[in-house]
């Protein structure tokens, strides 16, 4: 492994109360909110005005107030301190008091444009993910945690109208084809900040747990219910079914005669079984109520009459189906509060987009573990037979509501954690003490231990220790230990970041180099303070350059490596330089490269070859590599050719051929990812370019070692720097760890299959991970070896082992405890519909590249519809084959499957590097984030003065169909990633001058910049683009979508529920085709 620290950077001694990925909360430090995202920086950095305060910082732990309220820019409010210019050295400040709000700068410097709406609060999620509304500051939760219980049955809203309503068919076509990505997505200038969530008064992390004051209603049981009676049969003259061969054309997206898979589609399979329904790939099961609505009804079902014959063919006569009772997910803005066990038994979490405030009772937030299926089959058969995925989705540092309590850390000494000594699982709420104290048993293997003289305590009359209360590991799913000696096979490494930028002609023209450059001098004050900090820079075209950075030196030096083939680091010390040491000529330099390079003429780049140099530099410590690519990678190694242009000129190959362009074109980038992985060096790769670049191959170096890739694509010299310089800050700033180590056990019967996601694996157990942080999840495919006993519970124990920014080793412990059952009604009761689709979508997204795009939507749609006809068979109890069954936690899964289907990652219509993005996004993607990436929020922003508002400052949903979308409106699509606002052909020309400042379409450029002008319409856009960036934890890029023009056709080829016409079904055709291939599989 690697040497030690070195000299020159000592270990700091964090505050005894620190918990790892928190900094800690005082006027002076970093931020202690996400509410001060700021956009459009220039790149000139004045350091004579106050900065703001980075908008991903977490807040300081255990215990903090609420924040100020934030103003958009202007004289700063009394009692405001400003930050200093130079970071205070010494060890992390200790946390204000709490309910005391910090002194923080409240909007940007006076030089700088309008801010635009923040992160979330650190630990707060994103309050509406998905398609629908989000949560408004006035129904946020108050500080106590006073949350209104879920609306009883009878105010619960419909998923359809009546079933005696009038039926339609909805528009059969788009106006156009899918068509691929087109110029880029103007940036928004800036609106008002938003007042952060409140903070509830938090506890210190030792002790007796506090309790919260809040009543709540006993949580109902999920299950199935007929929001949808069948439909009838109109009338009205309108089209009427079309006969078999008519209503599935042979098309690219949906073959007919398509057959159950023999197995796991996306995985090995599991075990050979008799033949019966197989195991699905991860899809969904979770009622369609979304941000808080309550559980449903037991032994209810959704059911849809398209009037179709026993054969499948269509009844006499014409029939429709009116597209608004058909099911899509219902946007709620209130906010639930959820206990993750009651009277000793799990309670099923609330859907993964929804807004709630987990408490902690025995099992761990559904925030850090979820379960695709709520009550474990005790059989493999019985899964086998429900088709359903059996996976986890685990995110260890993710990123809590305001309203929660912190997780609580606990020192055993040296010592260390109790454990079993047979499985190695650590304590947990779950493990039985017996022998009055003198042993436990562990609940994973079943063995009896010892329990250690010094942590017996006697047991109570119920049974428990009469601590257990006291103790946060005897009653928190979630805990954090201190890691001893014996869990660090080196010293705690420092917080290194080295920052290696693209000096080549095509990024000095493009600006992308300027704004690197601007960005990273803006970030410096954000990273982490004290003497463990240290940063390097290199720069690179076809050859690479090192800065000594050393402060005995005036200036710094350039140190040339023209060997792009052998490559070296020229000096073993002073490249990478504590920060406190060389912090203004770190500025110097940063400000200097544009100028430097100005005059290049060199095209070539040599980027495989720059981020082994910088390796090299940083092997003896670890640490961030964060990299600045503008071209394709042409010398030195892993050089690249223009695959893009090859797979274009050999068009003979169509689809059979497609996916090999997604593959990475050699072992090399490969090979060197592992070695960087080895030696604990996280690489984040931030992509500005305006060609190809083939990020298939570029990926391969950030996937393997815990990084992320950021694409700007086409780079934007007007409106991306705003974006760069806010992804960069985030990615600094958030919640995260170095060096860390993760596994995932379970009890006995169950063991886990395969880990999806940014790692590397070197032996099956465990995942390395040299940079973790709360954007991270990692899907945990699972198995039975054994039959589990009815009416017994399953956990499953999440251990996370990292170092802090500031050099701590923890052990993250997450456990989660679900009920067994023999029972498939109850599985399909249990279901949760976001879980599945995730983990089912990021197998999709593993499977994309070596398999061609017709297979992959095969088995796409076999997964759904396999678990819906292994509901028919088994579960319905409507017995008539007209109708077309939904169990009521998966309605939304025919949505969600059809979305997919027509998804950037599965088109083969679209440039090659952006579905390489999109599978790249989609293996680390969180389940909140998941959702809106293949089904988007669509808000009508031209009549936002008449809308009445529900308390969320985000508008109700649209359905994503064309008929939603009329000439004379705007409207605004987000999908996490990218915001697109369309606009008409007929919009009135008085609302284009109060939103856009100009009464003609044609005036506004492409590459707009969104601003709030003096007019209620303006200043409602903006609020509504800042929440939700706030929302996505995400600077969405925006772009201007025109009628009747390409842009316009990329805006139409979201719509994912109209026809396609160059194949894709309709979601009303394609639940006609489900029901089709159901009764088909029946009579079979």
């Amino acid at each position: 492994m690697a040497a030690p620290v070195p000299p020159g950077a000592p270990r700091q001694q964090p505050p005894p109360n620190y918990i790892p990925n928190y900094q800690q909360n005082q006027p002076n430090s970093l931020s202690d909110d996400m509410q001060n995202l700021n956009l459009n920086r220039p790149f000139s950095m004045p350091n004579s005005v106050p900065r703001p305060s980075p908008f991903g910082q977490p807040p300081s732990f255990p215990s903090s107030g609420p924040s100020a309220p934030l103003s958009r820019p202007g004289p700063s409010p009394p009692g405001v301190v400003p930050r200093p210019l130079v970071p205070p050295s010494g060890s992390p400040p200790p946390a204000l008091p709490p309910n005391m709000a910090p002194g923080r700068p409240t909007g940007p410097p006076f030089s700088q444009p309008a801010p635009f709406g923040s992160r979330p609060f650190p630990g707060s999620v994103p309050s509406s993910i998905g398609s629908g509304q989000a949560l408004g500051p006035s129904s946020v939760a108050t500080p106590q945690g006073l949350v209104a219980p879920p609306p009883p049955p009878s105010a619960r809203p419909s998923l359809t109208a009546s079933s005696s309503s009038p039926l339609t068919v909805p528009p059969s076509s788009l106006p156009g084809a899918l068509i691929s990505n087109g110029p880029p997505a103007p940036t928004f200038q800036g609106g008002p900040r938003f007042p952060p969530f409140g903070s509830a008064p938090q506890q210190p992390p030792m002790g007796p747990p506090p309790t919260m004051g809040v009543a709540r209603a006993p949580p109902q049981v999920p299950g199935m219910r007929p929001l949808m009676g069948g439909f009838g049969v109109s009338a009205q003259q309108g089209p009427s079914f079309l006969a078999s061969s008519q209503v599935m054309p042979p098309s690219s997206m949906l073959p007919q005669g398509m057959s159950a898979p023999t197995g796991v589609p996306f995985a090995p399979p599991m075990q050979a079984q008799p033949v019966v329904p197989p195991p699905p790939i991860p899809g969904s099961g979770q009622s369609p109520r979304m941000f808080g609505m309550p559980p449903p009804l037991p032994n209810q079902m959704t059911s849809i009459s398209p009037v179709i014959g026993q054969t499948g063919s269509p009844m006499a006569g014409t029939s429709k189906i009116d597209p608004n009772q058909i099911p899509r997910p219902i946007p709620s803005s209130s906010v639930t509060l959820h206990d993750t066990r009651q009277g000793n038994q799990a309670t099923p979490p609330p859907p993964a987009t929804s807004d709630y405030i987990a408490r902690d009772t025995g099992n761990c937030s559904p925030r850090y573990m979820r379960c695709t299926i709520n009550q474990i089959p005790c059989t493999i058969d019985l899964l086998t037979t429900s088709a359903m995925p059996l996976a986890l989705l685990v995110q260890p540092l993710a990123l809590p509501h305001p309203s929660e309590e912190p997780i609580q850390v606990v020192d055993f000494g040296e010592s260390g954690p109790v454990r079993c000594s047979r499985c190695k699982g650590y304590i947990n709420p779950l493990m039985k003490f017996i022998d009055q104290g003198r042993r436990f048993i562990c609940n994973f293997c079943g063995f009896a231990d010892e329990t250690p003289r010094d942590y017996h305590c006697n047991l109570g009359p119920d049974g428990r220790r009469r601590d257990a209360d006291e103790r946060p590991e005897l009653c928190r799913g979630t805990v954090e230990f201190v890691a001893t000696k014996e869990y660090m096979v080196r010293d705690p490494m420092p917080a290194v970041y080295f920052f290696l930028i693209d000096v080549s002609m095509n990024a000095i023209q493009t600006g992308a180099t300027a704004a690197a450059c601007s960005s990273i001098n803006q970030v410096i004050s954000d990273l982490p303070e004290g003497p463990r900090t240290m940063v390097g820079i290199a720069t690179f075209d076809s050859t690479i350059h090192f800065y000594n950075l050393k402060r005995a030196f005036q200036q710094p030096l350039m140190l040339i490596v023209p060997d792009v083939k052998d490559v070296y680091t020229p000096l073993q010390t002073d490249v990478i330089v504590p920060l406190l040491e060389c912090r203004q000529h770190v500025e110097l330099l940063l400000e200097s490269i544009p100028t430097m390079f100005q005059n290049s003429r060199t095209a070539e780049s040599a980027f495989g070859a720059a981020i082994k140099a910088a390796f090299i530099a940083m092997k003896s410590t670890g640490g961030k590599l964060l990299v600045f690519q503008s071209v394709l990678p042409s010398v030195g190694i892993g050089a690249l050719s223009a695959r893009e242009a090859e797979g274009r000129s050999n068009a003979s190959a169509g689809e059979k051929e497609a996916h090999k362009l997604l593959q990475p074109a050699d072992k090399t980038l490969k090979e060197m990812a592992i070695e960087f992985a080895e030696y604990q060096v996280c690489v984040d790769v931030f992509i500005t370019t305006q060609s190809y670049v083939d990020i298939a191959s570029i990926s391969v170096i950030p996937r393997t070692t815990g990084g992320q890739v950021y694409y700007y694509y086409p780079f934007s010299a007007l409106s991306d720097p705003a974006k760069l310089y806010n992804d960069l800050r985030w990615n600094v700033t958030r919640p995260q760890g170095f060096e860390a180590v993760m596994r995932v056990r379970c009890s006995q019967g169950i063991q886990v299959q395969e880990y999806y996601g940014n790692f590397c694996k070197r032996i099956p157990t465990d995942v390395d991970l040299p940079g973790i942080d709360s954007d991270k999840t990692i899907m945990v495919a699972l198995k039975h070896d054994d039959k589990l006993q009815d009416g017994s519970e399953c956990a499953f124990q999440c251990a996370l082992l990292y170092t802090t920014l500031y050099g701590q080793r923890r052990i993250r412990v997450s456990t989660l405890s679900l009920p067994c059952t023999n029972n498939l009604s109850n599985l399909f009761r249990m279901a949760d519909l976001d879980t599945q689709f995730v983990c089912f979508l990021k197998q999709a997204a593993n499977e994309v590249p070596s398999t061609p795009p017709l297979h992959v939507r095969e088995q796409v749609t076999n997964f759904c519809t396999n678990i819906l006809l292994s509901y028919r068979k088994f579960c319905a109890t409507v017995s008539s084959s007209g109708q077309l069954i939904l169990p009521e936690a998966l309605k939304l899964l025919p949505l969600y499957t059809i979305a997919l289907i027509k998804s950037t990652g599965l088109r083969t219509d679209g440039r090659i590097d952006d579905r390489s993005f999109w599978i790249n996004y989609a293996s680390s993607v969180s389940a909140p984030l998941a959702i809106p990436l293949v089904y988007p929020r669509m808000i009508g922003i031209h009549d936002l003065d008449l809308q009445e508002g529900d308390g969320s400052l985000i508008p109700q949903t649209l359905p994503l169909a064309s008929e939603y979308v009329s000439d004379d409106g705007i409207y605004l699509l987000e999908n996490g990633q990218d915001c697109l606002i369309y606009v008409g052909s007929s919009v009135d020309s008085n609302l284009m001058h109060q939103l856009f400042g100009s009464s003609l379409l044609d005036e506004i450029p492409a590459q707009f910049v969104l601003q709030q002008f003096n007019n209620p319409l303006s200043k409602k856009l903006n609020d509504i683009v800042n929440e939700i960036r706030r929302q996505r934890c995400s600077y969405l890029r925006l772009k201007l979508c025109k009628k009747g023009d390409p842009s316009g056709m990329f805006f139409l080829s979201y719509l994912v529920e109209d026809k396609v016409p160059t194949g894709g079904l309709s979601y009303v055709e394609f639940l006609v085709h489900i029901h089709r291939q159901i009764q088909m599989k029946m009579s079979s």
